[in-house]
């Protein structure tokens, strides 16, 4: 897999049969390892090492509903004092960051009501928050509360 900027982390990979697999801590199983899945693993592991949110705070592609439209988002993480704090959308490295991406997250964000935005293909990552009803590009918080 791609050499991603993020802190190295200790993240399992396992051959299962003929697959790759990767560990998530958060759903407690392997899941098969693609050039997102990667990206998503480093995320979830920064969310707990750099931001100290909890495994049991995330929340791993859910649906949801926007306009009777059913979409998954990537990750959300919440905490005791902010039930939906950061809702981050996961792009595998090969993919940019642009226009799209922030367009995509916003209309799940339209949903969810997230403080903050951040979006990663492992390479770049954009921080957003939202305050006074305006959103912000912002560089990557020390503290998400």
């Amino acid at each position: 897999m791609k050499k991603l900027t993020f802190p190295e982390y200790t993240i399992k990979v396992e051959i299962h049969g003929q697959k790759k697999m990767i560990f998530d801590p958060v759903r407690k199983k392997f899941i098969p390892l693609t050039p997102e899945e990667w990206v998503r693993q480093h995320a979830i592991m920064h969310l707990i090492s750099k931001f100290g949110i909890s495994a049991a705070m995330l929340s791993i592609e859910r649906q949801l509903t926007y306009n009777q439209l059913k979409k998954r988002f990537d990750i959300v993480a919440s905490s005791a004092s902010a039930p939906l704090l950061c809702l981050i959308e996961c792009k595998a490295p090969d993919v940019n960051i642009n226009r799209e991406t922030l367009l995509q997250a916003a209309v799940y964000n339209k949903v969810l009501n997230c403080k903050w935005l951040w979006l990663t293909n492992g390479i770049d990552h954009h921080w957003f928050k939202f305050q006074n009803g305006e959103l912000s590009n912002v560089p990557e918080p020390d503290d998400l509360f």
